[in-house]
């Protein structure tokens, strides 16, 4: 059985990568413009927000809706040991690309979790568990295998299971 990792936002042990990997436009949700690739301008020096404690009153209550999922402390942590993009600027484009696959990963582990609690025939069950053996593996994650995955089967087998599980919704 897959080994299901914390799903909780852990931002004190993230090295802010939803603040450098996503994307924003301004409006409603975000004061400002910002491309994906970029750190956010309200960065500070320790990684943390200097607008924390008032997001909302800022223009950025997008930051505060946002959920990893727990993505971003697993990357920070397990597939890159603690390191930071700030503190080693050559692991930028490896860690960002982690995150979106974590990320991916994290959503399809939400859904499979989910997917647990319908009254699925034997072989319904049998391919949730599959997937959620491919997607939590007991091993954990390498930013190789974050990348294999990426690439795999895995990805389109969830896609295409999902769907078929609307007769027992």
């Amino acid at each position: 059985m897959a080994l299901i990792p914390d799903m909780t936002s852990d931002c004190a042990n993230c090295s802010a990568l939803c603040c450098i990997a996503l994307a924003f436009d301004a409006g409603e949700d975000f004061a400002i413009d910002k491309p994906a690739g970029l750190p956010c301008p309200n960065l500070n020096g320790k990684l943390g927000c200097s607008l924390y404690n008032h997001l909302e009153d800022a223009g950025f209550p997008g930051c505060v809706a946002y959920e990893c999922r727990g993505a971003g402390q697993r990357v920070t942590q397990e597939v890159f040991k603690g390191d930071t993009w700030a503190r080693t600027p050559d692991i930028t484009q490896p860690m960002l690309a982690a995150f979106a696959t974590m990320r991916q990963i994290h959503d399809g582990i939400e859904l499979l979790l989910v997917a647990e609690r319908l009254d699925l025939p034997d072989s319904y069950e049998a391919e949730r568990e599959a997937l959620l053996d491919l997607y939590a593996p007991d091993e954990g994650w390498t930013e190789e295998q974050l990348s294999a995955f990426a690439a795999s089967e895995a990805p389109a087998r969830l896609k295409a299971f999902l769907p078929r599980l609307r007769d027992f919704v």
